[in-house]
């Protein structure tokens, strides 16, 4: 956990906490305050726990709140945006908001791994594919998305998109949006047919992954809203409270014969409840596909949803997981939790 704290490892948030002894405050592994040293460090499991022991909350990053939230001007540009997408937000104007410039691209980066400006580009094209889409001229959704200029309406459009405005009608809208839950960051992808993706922002190969469904699915990855992603927001913060054990949210399954015949048999296993990687070959009708298995939930998209963190090895030990294995046990002890709840209050 100490290593863990020393990288700042974004997969340990919501894992454990450490208390300082010399400052008597405690913090998130994530905390961008001074590096202390090892003896004068304890972790613990919850806040609670570390609030009992004497220490105070960080008031940098805030163990307190669940997930991480958006800092204010983060937050404010990005409501501003959802309700003017249209107006231009350059240093100029926002200089006259009273916002610093610079102070937004550093803060925009840090938080949504993209710059303001990067950031609205993207919602307005999104926006503006949208509108092709349902039959808008290309000129009137170039005006309404605040473009003076037909010629650099296209060269961005095409530069986020993938083609020009003319052939949008081929080109389908995956809406993207970061949730932040108390294991750390995630990103939801969604259209009408469901829930597409759901993963954590650090998982390795998540770029990799997001390239291959737009080649897959003939669609651009674009911020934006969506019902589905607005209901499993609300599903996963039920979820963390240990007040849901499954999900209404409808997914769309992506994958070969073989790999949905693996999900789907991963949606069967309930909450509380694990099985073996053996144990799910077999449900499946493919007793000796047992590796073949143990692939196939590691490409799930629908992590958590599709429950993959529910298979463990024969011999009753966590095996690999794509969001780590300490999230693993976190799930895995919540789920536990929860059923204990459920069947308390039945």
């Amino acid at each position: 956990m100490y290593r863990a704290f020393e990288r700042r490892d974004p997969t340990f948030e919501g894992v454990f906490w450490l208390g300082v002894r010399t400052t008597g405050i405690f913090c998130r592994p994530t905390c961008r305050a001074r590096m202390p040293r090892r003896e004068n460090v304890e972790f613990f499991a919850a806040p609670a726990d570390a609030l009992h022991a004497g220490y105070r909350p960080c008031r940098k990053c805030r163990p307190l709140d669940s997930g991480r939230a958006p800092p204010p001007l983060v937050e404010r540009l990005l409501l501003a945006v959802d309700a003017e997408p249209g107006r231009r937000y350059r240093d100029a104007e926002l200089a006259a908001m009273g916002i610093d410039p610079s102070t937004t691209r550093r803060q925009f980066k840090r938080y949504c791994g993209m710059t303001f400006q990067s950031y609205h580009r993207a919602r307005r094209m999104g926006l503006a594919l949208l509108d092709i889409r349902k039959g808008k001229t290309v000129l009137d959704s170039q005006l309404d998305q605040g473009f003076a200029s037909g010629s650099g309406f296209r060269e961005a459009f095409a530069r986020l998109v993938g083609t020009t405005p003319s052939r949008a009608h081929d080109v389908g809208v995956l809406h993207a949006k970061w949730l932040e839950t108390p294991l750390g960051s995630m990103l939801a992808i969604a259209d009408d047919r469901g829930l597409i993706l759901l993963d954590f922002v650090d998982r390795r190969g998540l770029e990799r992954e997001l390239a291959m469904l737009q080649k897959r699915l003939k669609a651009r990855v674009l911020p934006g809203e969506h019902r589905f992603l607005t209901q499993i927001e609300r599903e996963l913060t039920e979820y963390f409270a240990g007040r849901r054990r499954s999900f209404d949210t409808p997914v769309a399954i992506i994958g070969s014969p073989f790999q949905t015949a693996v999900w789907n048999a991963l949606l069967k296993i309930p909450a509380g409840a694990t099985c073996s990687y053996a144990e799910l070959a077999a449900r499946i009708g493919q007793p000796k596909a047992v590796r073949a298995v143990g692939r196939a939930n590691g490409d799930n998209r629908l992590s958590i949803i599709v429950p993959c963190h529910r298979v463990i090895g024969a011999d009753g030990a966590l095996t690999g997981y794509g969001g780590g294995l300490a999230r693993k046990r976190k799930l895995l002890d919540l789920e536990a939790r929860s059923t204990e709840d459920f069947e308390l209050r039945g």
